[in-house]
């Protein structure tokens, strides 16, 4: 009995003798420069390695200071650096034949970049071209170049993302790891990534890949699941172009389906403090988006196929077209919202940079909007009709912030609350880089009339407005002093209903900031305005001197100058 245990006892400790004897009787450098020309020519670049050792207990040799060469079109830098890569061996080929037979890489801490071109080329496009050449016939053995990839895995990595020639700052994804299994340029073969992105959100893709595509890389076949937490946007938008200025914070979950020519992707964005604009804030609301898109690789445009936008429980559809081509992308969209409740849209508001009246708020009301979107992403113009119905304006009474046109009895009369009624807005909208301009505006607030004209509000919230309030009461002060001026009443609206006298109108500005609004008299207009109703002739013959002393009267009884 103990002599068959003094046996093995024996032959355990042999083959100890042996696998610690092994990296000083196999001299694994002498395989250095077939291990670079065999990898490279896997990958058709350029690979050199430093010391070479024998891991025997992982079954593999160990790589000191890998680089791989990059493509020369876009870097002379290396594409990847790593300070060791292990290549698992078949170890019996490679202790009695001196043959070495590769199955799995694994790379820990490697420094990757990826650079695209102004063609949207990538610099591994061509990574593993040379494959689908002839195998090279390996000088030793006679036969032809045997290397298997059964797995690939990357630990602990960093990647770095940018394109060629672009002001943008590349993106740099931190903590990158990678497996892939069964890796073949015949069939597909599963993989997962994870990784940190810029702002050190979580970023997860899983799936099939394959197969790989041997004249283009980037264009191989994919089918996998993305998931990405908490990314800043303001800090992960390089690909929206240099001076995108979007901001906030997105959590991302959908599918990816890639037949190597074109991307479909469908899924659901969520959004907190977004901002749209550069003068906008953070919106105050969540906005959730479900899409569904597909993106054709080599063109690089898309079309947007669904994109339903929800706030609250108004819903937006955003359809149209995308170029991603070049410095910037480019947009050509239509965005349609109907019978929108307009107090859950009022916390998105401030994102495209819309402030109300200081201590205003939206209680009440409908919007709807259908509105065409063009240009870099970075200088949208976006016009269209805009409709609000039944509105109320919360803790904003129009008659104590007229000012002098207060002296006008029904003009901010019948209400003595701090709310404002808006039965109807409506406009032709325009927004581009110079600001917001509304133009054919009408409004009609029931406790004074019908304002019409147009409005403009700079990137810095500056107001530039020109009206024409019609007054739905009496023509007050004016209309106390029309004997002497004859068809001064006029302006006041003739006292009709609903401000609808096709005649006469206050004309008056609103200056200040949107969020502290100056109403101001338009006295040169209402002189103007007064030269032209028949008070010529009471004021003294000609339709100038006319003007100029109906100005007069008129800023006497503003306690304004003219204009």
């Amino acid at each position: 009995m103990k002599k068959p245990l003094i046996i093995v006892a024996v032959v355990v400790v042999v083959l100890l003798v042996i696998v610690l004897a092994l990296p000083f009787i196999v001299d694994v450098n002498q395989f250095k420069t077939k291990l670079e020309t065999e990898i490279g020519a896997a990958l058709g670049r350029k690979v050199q390695v430093g010391n070479i050792s024998l891991a025997i207990f992982s079954g593999g040799v160990a790589l000191d200071n890998v680089a791989i060469s990059d493509d020369p079109a876009f870097n002379r830098s290396p594409f990847l650096t790593a300070k060791q890569l292990t290549v698992g061996v078949n170890l019996i080929p490679l202790i009695f034949s001196k043959r070495l037979e590769v199955r799995s890489f694994a790379i820990v801490s490697p420094e990757v970049s990826l650079w695209r071109n102004s063609a949207g080329v990538w610099n591994y496009s061509s990574m593993g071209g040379s494959a689908s050449k002839p195998k090279a016939k390996s000088a030793d053995s006679g036969g032809e170049t045997n290397l298997t990839v059964e797995k690939i895995s990357i630990s602990n990595g960093k990647i770095t993302v940018g394109t060629v020639g672009s002001r943008a700052k590349p993106l740099v994804y931190q903590d990158v790891n990678l497996e892939a299994s069964d890796v073949s340029t015949t069939s597909q073969f599963p993989f997962k990534v994870s990784a940190k992105d810029p702002s050190n959100g979580a970023v997860k893709l899983e799936g099939k890949a394959g197969p790989i595509d041997q004249a283009d890389a980037s264009l191989t076949p994919l089918n996998a699941k993305l998931d990405v937490e908490h990314l800043d946007l303001g800090a992960s938008t390089g690909f929206l172009g240099p001076s995108a200025r979007v901001g906030g914070l997105m959590d991302f979950s959908g599918t990816l389906t890639s037949d190597g020519r074109q991307v479909n992707s469908k899924g659901t964005i969520k959004t907190s403090k977004l901002k749209l604009v550069e003068k906008g804030a953070p919106s105050t609301v969540p906005v959730n988006v479900d899409y569904d898109t597909a993106y054709d690789l080599k063109r690089q445009n898309g079309e947007l196929k669904q994109g339903d936008i929800h706030i609250g429980k108004a819903l937006a559809r955003l359809t149209g077209t995308y170029n991603m081509a070049g410095e910037e992308v480019s947009v050509q969209m239509k965005l349609n919202g109907q019978s929108m409740p307009v107090p859950d849209l009022e916390g998105v508001l401030p994102a495209v940079g819309v402030t109300l009246p200081t201590g205003a708020t939206l209680h009440e009301g409908t919007l709807d909007a259908t509105l065409a979107i063009s240009g870099p992403v970075n200088r949208l113009l976006i016009t269209g009709p805009v409709n609000l119905s039944n509105g109320k304006l919360a803790g904003f009474n129009l008659k104590s912030k007229l000012g002098a046109l207060g002296s006008f009895t029904g003009l901010g009369g019948g209400g003595s609350g701090s709310d404002t009624e808006i039965q109807k807005l409506s406009m032709n909208l325009r927004m581009d880089p110079e600001g917001t301009h509304a133009q054919n505006l009408e409004m009609i607030v029931p406790t004074i009339g019908t304002i019409t004209g147009d409005a403009n509000v700079s990137p810095s919230n500056q107001l530039n407005c020109k009206m024409v309030a019609k007054l739905a009461g009496a023509a007050g002060e004016l209309g106390n002093v029309a004997s002497g001026l004859g068809g001064i009443a006029g302006l006041a609206g003739g006292g009709s209903k609903g401000g609808s006298s096709k005649g006469g109108g206050i004309p008056f500005m609103i200056e200040g900031t949107t969020s502290n609004p100056v109403f101001v008299p338009d006295v040169a207009g209402m002189a103007k305005g007064l030269a032209g109703t028949g008070a010529a002739g009471a004021l003294g013959g000609s339709k100038g001197a006319a003007a100029d002393q109906a100005a007069g009267v008129l800023g006497g009884l503003l306690g304004k100058k003219k204009k």
